[in-house]
C-alpha cells in the first residue's frame, strides 16, 4: 500500500490545482474519492483511491514541472477557466504536456508580474500566509497624494477589521508609487488607497521579491530559470544578476 496523503495535496501533486484552491473544490463538492464527494483533509491511497474533478479522474503527473512568468494584461482574469466568459490567464499559456494554473491573483484590472506553474509544492509556499517573499507595485494615481495621505497608507490600518501588516512606501513621482506588501488580502492596495482618498489609475506589480517583471511585454511569457526557481524555494537568498 503507497503512503497515504491527504486529497488536496494529491490534487495540486498532479498539476490540477494549488492545495488553497483544492480545498476550496472540495468545499464546493467538485472532488470526489472513489464516487463520493471528497472532505477537506481526507487521506487517500494514490494506488487504491480514485480521485475525480470536475468529472475527470485526476492521475499523477509523468511529466516535468513547468515555472512560468506572465506579464498579465488588464482584463485578463486570473483563473484557468471562467464561468462569466471572461479570457482567462491560462489562455496565454500554452506548454506542451502541462496543466498550468496561477500562482495567487491579480485582479482582472491590474496588470504585471504572475505566476503560473503545475508544481503544487511551490505553490502552497508562494500562497501561505507564512511565506516571506514581498509582493512589489507600482501604482499611479490620477492626481498627485499629499503627505497627508502618503503617511495614513504607512500607519497602522484594519481592512474589515483585520490589522494589515506595514507596507513599505516610495514615491516614484507626483502620482506614482512603489508599495511593497508581506501579505495579500484580497485587492489591499485598491482599498487601503480608497480608504485614504486616492484614486488609482493603474496598478502594476512589478517584482516578487528579487524576481523582477523587467521589460518583457505585455501579454508574453517565459520560463524561469534554475536560479529563479530555487529562490522561490526558499534555497537561496537571492538571484543572479545575469538572470534578471
Amino acid at each position: 500500500m503507497a503512503e497515504l496523503i491527504r486529497v488536496q495535496k494529491y490534487c495540486a501533486d498532479c498539476g490540477v490545482c494549488s492545495r488553497r484552491a483544492a480545498e476550496t473544490a472540495i468545499s464546493e463538492g467538485k472532488i470526489r474519492v472513489n464516487g463520493f464527494p471528497a472532505a477537506i483533509g481526507q487521506k487517500i491511497d494514490p494506488d487504491r483511491d480514485t480521485v475525480e474533478y470536475r468529472g475527470r479522474r485526476v492521475l499523477p503527473s509523468t511529466s516535468e514541472k513547468h515555472y512560468i512568468l506572465l506579464n498579465k494584461p488588464r482584463g485578463i482574469v486570473c483563473t484557468a477557466k471562467d464561468e462569466k466568459g471572461r479570457t482567462p490567464v491560462t489562455d496565454l499559456v500554452r506548454v506542451d504536456n502541462a496543466r498550468l494554473y496561477p500562482v495567487g491573483r491579480l485582479d482582472m484590472d491590474s496588470d504585471g508580474l504572475l505566476l503560473l506553474t503545475d508544481d503544487g509544492d511551490l505553490a502552497n509556499r508562494l500562497t501561505h500566509p507564512r511565506h516571506e517573499i514581498p509582493k512589489i507595485y507600482e501604482v499611479t494615481l490620477s492626481s498627485p497624494a499629499t503627505s497627508e495621505q502618503l503617511a495614513a497608507l504607512t500607519a497602522p490600518m484594519e481592512l474589515n477589521g483585520y490589522p494589515l501588516r506595514p507596507v513599505g512606501l516610495r514615491v516614484l513621482s507626483a502620482d506614482k508609487l512603489e508599495l511593497t506588501l508581506w501579505e495579500g488580502r484580497n485587492r489591499q492596495i485598491r482599498r487601503m488607497c480608497e480608504k485614504v482618498g486616492l484614486q488609482i489609475s493603474r496598478l502594476c506589480r512589478v517584482a516578487l521579491g528579487e524576481l523582477k517583471l523587467g521589460g518583457l511585454p505585455a501579454g508574453k511569457w517565459r520560463e524561469l530559470t534554475a536560479d529563479e526557481v530555487n529562490y522561490l524555494r526558499g534555497n537561496d537568498k537571492n538571484i543572479s544578476k545575469s538572470e534578471n
